[in-house]
């Protein structure tokens, strides 16, 4: 509660600034509009803008369970046979060198312009962060652990169930929080270069027509989705290692 009020708070310092600016120095609503129209343009089209919203959101969700999902497969690769770690490291480095402008136009033309493409867009983007902040936990793991875990004779599938994975949750962790904060540019990248609906379809006519408004409007929606998607992965992290949240408070 103290931290949602701190942000209540800050953000009502932000828009009160902004108005007052705009206001002052009479800032033209297609340069820069104020709070006031912006808000008036979430309320005078709500049902346009949340069912785009709501396509941005299902690709990005879906892009964040997959994207999670074959980093962590990735990274377990990688620790368990190094001949494919090998392999596998300098394609992930390559997914990550590769401009996602560049990339999203081939995705368009290889798989249309439903959610597919902006789907493999936002996995391309989640899956790097997820899958190098695990196979660093599982690298990390503590020498001393392993040594007594190979004395006791235990397998290879329970010294990674029982010694390396706890060990390696909480880089898990801060992976999925990393992946949550850039999820929606893979999303809305692909919306950009080939879309229908989505809010990234929403900015691009937005800006065509000088509706700053309305790209406006878009991108706080952008953003509010962002700070959930961020909520829900911390709260799902903290589970997941419940002794690093304990020792946090």
């Amino acid at each position: 509660m103290t931290r949602l009020l701190r942000a209540v708070v800050i953000a009502a310092l932000i828009l009160g600034v902004w108005q007052a600016l705009v206001t002052a120095f009479a800032v033209p609503g297609y340069i820069l509009p104020p709070p006031t129209r912006i808000a008036a343009q979430l309320m005078a089209q709500p049902e346009f803008l949340a069912r785009n919203a709501a396509v941005t959101a299902i690709e990005i969700v879906i892009g964040l369970i997959v994207g999670a999902g074959l980093g962590v497969a990735t990274a377990l690769a990688a620790s368990l046979f190094p001949a494919a770690g090998r392999v596998l490291l300098p394609v992930m480095v390559a997914s990550q060198a590769l401009p996602v402008f560049a990339i999203a136009p081939l995705l368009v033309i290889w798989l249309g312009f439903g959610l597919a493409s902006k789907i493999v867009m936002a996995t391309l983007i989640i899956f790097f962060p997820v899958a190098s902040a695990f196979l660093d936990g599982l690298r990390r793991t503590d020498p001393g652990l392993l040594d007594l875990a190979a004395i006791s004779g235990a397998s290879r599938f329970d010294t990674l169930r029982l010694i390396r994975l706890p060990s390696a949750l909480p880089g898990l962790a801060s992976g999925l929080r990393v992946a949550a904060a850039v999820a929606p540019i893979g999303a809305v990248v692909g919306e950009w270069v080939g879309a229908s609906a989505g809010l990234g379809f929403v900015m691009l006519q937005a800006n065509a027509r000088m509706q700053t408004d309305m790209l406006f409007a878009a991108l706080f929606l952008l953003g509010l989705m962002a700070l959930l998607i961020r909520a829900l992965v911390d709260a799902l992290a903290r589970r997941m290692v419940p002794w690093i949240a304990e020792s946090e408070t």
